[in-house]
């Protein structure tokens, strides 16, 4: 399975320059917060792909008027072809607006997800807008990730682990793939195609 994962920026060859080329062999569209609902609903509609997202810090939109014929994985594990996806939307709390958690708060998220990770045997994917401890995260609170998330990998061991939040262009160092443990770790700023072999 071909995955374009998006996050942070609306791509202007995927919106403004769209031609159907541009999506093809693509499978399925992820995206992992902060992106304009026109953006996802003109993704779904134009590509014929289904959309899975979780919401950004700054998606307060969605609460009202979510992205139309879009899937919202946010707090469930999730299947499609076979493969399992688990998405926790939002960040680190900075201010009082909405899609941010306390570590408490996120470690309390992932304990209601207990249930159905037994039930799927594990997930494949999992899908964050915040980053991982350590994993492209950054020093401010902002941008800091979430130590549950890095216990989360460790415990399921999923094969990928995307997330946006991190601009590429906040740091040159910022890194776009990296690897913690068996797991591996993609920044989906903009846009990023994964290649994932459907389970059997």
């Amino acid at each position: 399975m071909r995955i374009l994962a998006v996050s942070d920026v609306e791509c202007a060859a995927l919106w403004d320059y769209y031609r159907p080329e541009r999506v093809e062999g693509i499978d399925l569209i992820v995206s992992c917060g902060d992106l304009k609902r026109e953006y996802l609903e003109f993704l779904v509609t134009m590509t014929n792909r289904p959309v899975l997202y979780v919401p950004g810090n700054h998606d307060k939109g969605y609460v009202k008027a979510p992205p139309e014929g879009c899937e919202n994985i946010d707090g469930t594990v999730f299947e499609y072809r076979g493969i399992r996806f688990l998405g926790l939307g939002g960040c680190k709390q900075y201010n009082d607006t909405v899609y941010q958690y306390t570590e408490k708060e996120m470690e309390r998220r992932i304990r209601q997800l207990r249930r159905p990770l037994r039930k799927s045997k594990g997930v494949d994917v999992i899908v964050t807008h915040a980053a991982p401890t350590g994993c492209g995260d950054r020093p401010d609170i902002a941008h800091q990730g979430f130590d549950c998330y890095v216990r989360l990998m460790e415990e399921y061991n999923p094969r990928y682990f995307i997330h946006g939040h991190v601009h590429m262009n906040y740091d040159r160092d910022i890194p776009r793939r990296m690897t913690y443990g068996r797991t591996e770790v993609i920044n989906a700023y903009e846009r990023y195609v994964i290649d994932i072999d459907e389970r059997g």
